[in-house]
């Protein structure tokens, strides 16, 4: 695209800034890239257990950079959704959807690992190869973004000093309750209570979302301990205003799960401390703003019902990079960006958040209407298939 060096200022080394700062090192050759980060190097990232659920879309693109931790990760071979009764009975309308890789001929419908094993790798990659390239490519850790500011056909990032860049890159988010409210934004009234649990009986690779009364609530299978228990990543959401999770013990909060839980989850035998997020949709309208564009939890922060957010925020970077590649000038390309992501980000947004309201109807046989629902898409074949297609690639 570019003859001229192309300066790009990368605000955030998680997972999504990472991940787009290294393609742009190997897909635009003039690129300039400089990753900032509030965190030191001399932080060990590895260390940090937050669960991450990609897609195989997303586990493809990490794979193509080359940073994807085979070992560290657990693939996700089956969905099993459900919901609790009574809606409909068991038979040939049970309100639930079951999604097998093997049906759709796939190694995996995607996979689950902790935060520190997916960005560590991402660092290391990251730092190895602007070591390489240190006048092209500079690591700025340590260093918080006060401000940006647009200038004409730049962007001036205040940090530790003022620079100027042709394009700045927000991929820092935080979560809901830490978040200055964007655009389009919604309080679900829901609070999630993260962990991890051990499982007796449980089928490798099944994950589970169980919808409940109050929210939905998920098991997403994670690697074996070093005893070789089956563990799962947590998450149960609740209502915020008549919390039902936070009186009890862990005994009493095990055997609620086991209680709400299909037989296909097995039994959890064991709970990690669990803490607590609150749960709202906080969305900028647009991704991009004059020369600086927004990704991940930066451009929208989502209900954890479909497990979308971190997906959406790769794809948004790819599509990034692929834009400044293909483009002749940085404004086409980022007109590019905005119209081609549209599609995908607003139908993701709009069914995520669609799917988290709807636990807030009390009208009647709303909960019948919901199993309805999911035997339909069991029992159509066509309609599953997309399903599963929009889970692992997003809307294409």
């Amino acid at each position: 695209m570019h003859t001229e060096p192309l300066r790009i200022a990368v605000v955030g080394a998680g997972p999504v800034g990472l991940t787009l700062a290294l393609m742009a090192a190997q897909r635009l050759p003039q690129a300039q890239v400089t990753v900032f980060d509030t965190r030191t190097l001399e932080h060990d990232v590895s260390r940090d257990a937050r669960t991450l659920a990609l897609s195989l879309g997303s586990v493809q693109m990490l794979q193509r950079l080359k940073v994807w931790p085979n070992t560290a990760a657990q693939p996700i071979t089956q969905v099993h959704v459900s919901q609790v009764p009574p809606t409909l009975e068991a038979g040939p309308l049970a309100p639930e959807v079951l999604i097998d890789a093997h049906d759709e001929a796939v190694p995996m419908l995607g996979a689950v690992l902790s935060y520190g094993a997916l960005v560590a790798p991402l660092q290391a990659a990251w730092l190895a190869l602007a070591a390489t390239q240190p006048q092209r490519l500079r690591t700025a850790f340590g260093q918080a973004v006060s401000d940006l500011q647009a200038q004409g056909d730049e962007v001036q990032v205040d940090a530790a000093i003022s620079e100027r860049f042709d394009l700045a890159v927000v991929a820092e988010g935080g979560v809901f309750s830490e978040q200055a409210r964007k655009a389009v934004q919604h309080d679900y009234q829901q609070s999630a209570w993260v962990g991890s649990a051990l499982l007796a009986n449980a089928t490798p690779g099944r994950a589970i979302e169980r919808f409940t009364r109050q929210g939905p609530l998920a098991l997403l299978p994670l690697p074996a301990n070093e005893q070789g228990q089956a563990r799962a990543a947590l998450v149960w959401c609740v209502n915020s205003q008549d919390d039902p999770v936070q009186p009890l013990d862990t005994a009493q909060r095990m055997a609620v799960i086991n209680h709400w839980l299909p037989a296909q989850a097995g039994q959890v035998v064991g709970l990690s401390e669990l803490k607590r997020f609150a749960l709202g949709l906080n969305a900028e309208r647009t991704l991009v703003n004059g020369r600086t564009v927004r990704v991940g939890n930066a451009a929208q922060t989502l209900h954890p019902v479909a497990g979308q957010g971190m997906n959406l925020g790769l794809r948004d970077a790819f599509a990034l990079i692929q834009a400044l590649s293909d483009a002749e000038s940085v404004p086409s390309a980022l007109r590019h960006m905005e119209w081609a992501r549209a599609p995908d980000r607003w139908a993701t947004i709009a069914s995520t958040d669609f799917l988290a309201r709807t636990f807030t109807w009390a009208w009647p046989g709303a909960g019948a209407a919901r199993g309805l629902g999911l035997a339909a898409v069991q029992w159509l074949p066509g309609v599953k298939r997309r399903v599963a297609r929009q889970m692992m690639f997003g809307q294409r």
